[in-house]
């Protein structure tokens, strides 16, 4: 398979379908740079150790070396993605679900955005992806093996995201007991923002490489192939991937930092630290063990867990309640949405 970059721009001329998917592939990428990314820094700007624009500013230039970087020297997420449904042999077909999978992620990211709800782009990603090949080829389509690792990724999410931002908090808390109170804010002041750095660089790395292996995928179908085999990721998709997730991630998403970083939880600046590292050492276990996971669901129940320290009810249960309807709803509303545009974009072809 040809996949210079050269040849893939021949491709989107040539190709309607695929101009199409790389449209919605790249703006796919860019809201989840614009509504997924900001949980990183929620914490980092709450509790002042930077201004909102700064760390915004700051995520996105992690947000890229991320990306970059990572799937360089570990693409193990983005093979997962491109081996997670079968679109079957017909590879103009396979390109319209692809189309219709990524119209569904922009569709639902856009609309929770707008509400200022933190969604989940990786499983709208993964659901988009399944009810385009069940529209295409039923449920056989799912290949169940790769499928599982979304399951271990969601327990990862929010099992390990808590106990570890539970555990370094209690750890931090226990540490420095008899320190200096503004001594201690000044030291994770600037641990935080190292913290809120790592996150950003991790979000990049775990939720870029899922875009990434959708891209791949696309261009695989439009040379005629109908998987992306054993063929290695060009650089150039790894760069015009985190170009456009950096470039996303710099718009904002004010409303989610509000959501994620104070009205969940009100946190300590060592507390932050705490939820930011253990939020960053969970998406790094994850990404090098290639399971897709959501950085949105570690952020907020690294959150849940640091809060959990003090006492339960310092947790705004309401505010968690909404998310958790968001992320529960976000497998059947994609699903939905996709098998319905695959079928109708299969009705054209």
């Amino acid at each position: 398979m040809d996949v210079t970059f050269s040849t893939f721009l021949g491709q989107i001329v040539s190709n309607p379908v695929l101009a199409v998917t790389v449209i919605l592939a790249l703006g796919a990428i860019f809201v989840n740079g614009w509504t997924d990314a900001p949980n990183a820094i929620a914490t980092c700007v709450t509790t002042r150790c930077m201004p909102a624009r700064a760390a915004i500013l700051m995520s996105a230039a992690f947000n890229f070396l991320g990306v970059l970087i990572m799937t360089h020297f570990n693409a193990s997420v983005a093979n997962t993605i491109s081996h997670i449904v079968d679109f079957g042999g017909n590879s103009t077909m396979a390109l319209a679900c692809l189309c219709a999978a990524l119209f569904s992620i922009v569709v639902y990211g856009a609309t929770a955005s707008r509400f200022g709800i933190p969604t989940s782009q990786s499983h709208s990603l993964i659901a988009g992806l399944t009810g385009a090949a069940i529209a295409l080829g039923g449920a056989s389509s799912v290949n169940v093996h790769e499928w599982m690792k979304v399951i271990y990724g969601l327990a990862l999410s929010i099992g390990l995201g808590f106990v570890m931002g539970w555990v370094l908090c209690k750890l931090v808390s226990i540490l420095f007991a008899a320190a200096n109170r503004r001594r201690a804010n000044v030291f994770f002041k600037y641990a935080q923002i190292a913290s809120a750095a790592a996150m950003s660089f991790m979000h990049g790395a775990q939720d870029g490489q899922k875009f990434i292996g959708v891209l791949f995928l696309g261009v695989a179908f439009a040379s005629g192939q109908t998987s992306v085999g054993d063929a290695g990721i060009p650089i150039w998709i790894m760069l015009l991937c985190s170009a456009t997730m950096g470039i996303g991630t710099s718009v904002g998403g004010e409303r989610i930092i509000k959501s994620v970083g104070q009205s969940m939880v009100k946190l300590e600046k060592y507390q932050g630290f705490s939820a930011d590292l253990a939020g960053a050492a969970n998406l790094l276990l994850a990404t090098l063990t290639g399971i897709p996971v959501s950085s949105t669901h570690i952020k907020t129940c690294a959150i849940m867990g640091v809060g959990a320290v003090k006492r339960l009810s310092a947790i705004n249960f309401g505010v968690v309640k909404d998310m958790m309807f968001t992320w529960f709803f976000t497998f059947p509303a994609c699903g939905l949405i996709s098998f319905v545009m695959a079928k109708l974009f299969m009705m054209f072809l």
